[in-house]
C-alpha cells in the first residue's frame, strides 16, 4: 500500500484483528476511533515486532512515510525513546526507555482495568501520551492524571493530547511516588514494569480499587497483574497475561557483568564441573523465566553466543556470591555444568524449572500475587492465595518475596 491508502485503511484494519482477537472490547471501540494511534507517534521510531521484545532500525515520517505508516497501524510495539533520550539515531540505541505499546496489549490491560464512566484512574508513565488518551475520551479530563519522568516526553505528550481535544493533567515526577493531590482514585495502570509494587500506589487506591501493572522478578519473564486492595491496604489478585515492558525507572537495576564474577581469573577457573539432560534451550521461555525468577529471586542470567547456534547461558545472583554457566548445543543429549561460590546456581534453576514442570506447566494465568498491607512482602501463587509458589533461595538482604 502507498501512504494514502495505509493513511485510510490502517485504523480500520488493525481495529477488525484487534476485535477479532477479543483485545478491542465494545466498551474501547469508539475511544479507539475517536484518538487515532498515528496522532501519538513521534515522527521518529523504532518499529518493534509482535510478540518479542526487539526493535528494528530507525524509520522517519519524512524519509519512509510508507514503512512509518504501516509500524503505526500494525499491532506491534514502537520504541520512541532510547537511553533517556541521549540516543536519537541512526540505527538503535543501548537501552529503550519509552514506548508506543502493543495495541492488543494496551487494550487488554484497559479492559483489565474494569472502569466505569465515573472512574478516576492514575495512569504511571505517560509516554506518547495514548493510553492518556484513550482514557481520557472515556472518562474525561477531570477523571484521569498521567504521571512521567521525563520532562520532555510529558510536554511533548501534553503538545499531543492538546491537538486532539484531550486535557487529562499530565504530571512530571516519579511514578512510583504517584500522585497525591487527587487520592484516593478508583484506579491505577502502570505502563512500565516493576519488580515490587510501590506502596504508593496501594495508599492512592481506595479500598476496592484495582491496579493494574506488569510485573516480572529480576530473572526475567513478565505478567500483567490485576490487584485489588482491601482495607487493610494489602492487595491481591491474578496475573491476567504475559507482557514485556521497560522497567519503572526508579526500579531499573545496574547489574554487574560476567567478568567480575570470575575476578582476574579465566572461565572455568575453580569452578566444579558436571552434565545435566536438561537442555539449557529448554528453561528459556518467558514463562520459564518468570517460574524461576520467582523462586530465586536474585538470580539473573547472560547469553554468550556461539556457532552454529550453541551459546553459553550464564547464571549469577545479585548478592556476588556465586556464578554457573550450561552450555548448550544443537543435538546434543547432554550439557556442560561449571558452577562455582557460595551456591550452586545451575541445581536452583533446575529445581525451580521441576518444580513448575510438576505443577503441570502453569501458565500466567494460573499465578497470582498478593502484597502485604505495610508492602514488606510480595508472595506470589498457583491457584489461590493460600498456595504460595516456594522461593528455593536467596542471598538479598532484603528479598521482597
Amino acid at each position: 500500500m502507498t501512504t494514502p491508502e495505509l493513511q485510510e485503511a490502517g485504523p480500520a484494519r488493525l481495529a477488525a484483528a484487534l476485535v477479532e482477537s477479543g483485545a478491542l472490547t465494545s466498551e474501547w471501540l469508539p475511544a479507539f476511533e475517536a484518538v487515532p494511534r498515528h496522532l501519538f507517534v513521534p515522527a521518529t521510531i523504532w518499529p518493534g515486532r509482535a510478540g518479542m521484545n526487539r526493535q528494528d532500525d530507525r524509520v522517519t515520517l519524512d524519509k519512509q512515510p510508507d514503512l512509518w505508516w504501516e509500524a503505526v497501524y500494525r499491532d506491534a510495539p514502537i520504541t520512541t525513546q532510547w537511553d533517556d533520550g541521549r540516543f536519537t539515531g541512526p540505527g538503535r540505541g543501548r537501552a529503550p526507555t519509552s514506548s508506543n505499546s502493543m495495541p492488543s496489549m494496551v487494550f487488554s490491560m484497559l479492559d483489565a482495568l474494569q472502569v466505569d464512566d465515573r472512574s478516576t484512574v492514575l495512569e504511571i508513565g505517560t509516554g506518547t501520551g495514548w493510553n492518556a488518551a484513550l482514557l481520557t475520551h472515556r472518562l474525561g479530563g477531570q477523571n484521569v492524571v498521567s504521571v512521567e519522568v521525563h520532562p520532555d516526553s510529558a510536554q511533548d505528550a501534553r503538545n499531543r493530547l492538546a491537538l486532539a481535544g484531550l486535557h487529562p493533567t499530565v504530571h512530571v515526577g516519579d511514578g512510583a511516588q504517584g500522585y497525591v493531590p487527587r487520592a484516593p482514585c478508583d484506579r491505577v495502570i502502570a505502563t512500565c514494569s516493576v519488580g515490587s509494587v510501590p506502596g504508593a500506589w496501594r495508599e492512592q487506591t481506595r479500598t476496592g480499587g484495582i491496579i493494574v501493572t506488569p510485573w516480572g522478578p529480576t530473572y526475567g519473564g513478565e505478567g500483567v497483574v490485576r490487584l485489588t486492595v482491601a482495607g487493610d491496604g494489602s492487595a491481591s489478585g491474578p496475573f491476567v497475561g504475559s507482557s514485556a515492558f521497560m522497567r519503572m525507572s526508579a526500579q531499573r537495576k545496574t547489574l554487574p557483568p560476567t567478568w567480575a564474577f570470575l575476578g582476574s581469573g579465566e572461565w572455568p577457573g575453580d569452578g566444579v564441573r558436571s552434565e545435566t539432560a536438561l537442555s539449557p534451550d529448554d528453561v528459556g521461555d518467558w514463562i520459564h523465566m518468570f517460574a524461576i525468577g520467582v523462586q530465586v529471586p536474585d538470580l539473573f542470567c547472560r547469553v554468550e553466543p556461539g556457532e552454529d547456534g550453541a551459546y553459553r547461558l550464564w547464571l549469577m545472583d545479585t548478592g556476588f556470591t556465586a556464578w554457573a554457566t550450561a552450555d548448550y548445543a544443537e543435538g546434543s543429549e547432554a550439557f556442560r555444568i561449571v558452577q562455582s561460590g557460595a551456591r550452586r546456581l545451575w541445581d536452583e534453576l533446575e529445581a525451580a524449572w521441576r518444580w513448575w514442570a510438576g505443577q503441570g506447566c502453569p501458565d500466567f494465568g494460573r499465578f497470582g500475587l498478593t502484597v502485604d498491607g505495610d508492602g514488606d512482602r510480595e508472595r506470589v501463587w498457583l491457584d489461590e492465595p493460600g498456595r504460595l509458589v516456594p522461593v528455593i533461595s536467596s542471598t538479598c538482604s532484603s528479598s521482597r518475596r
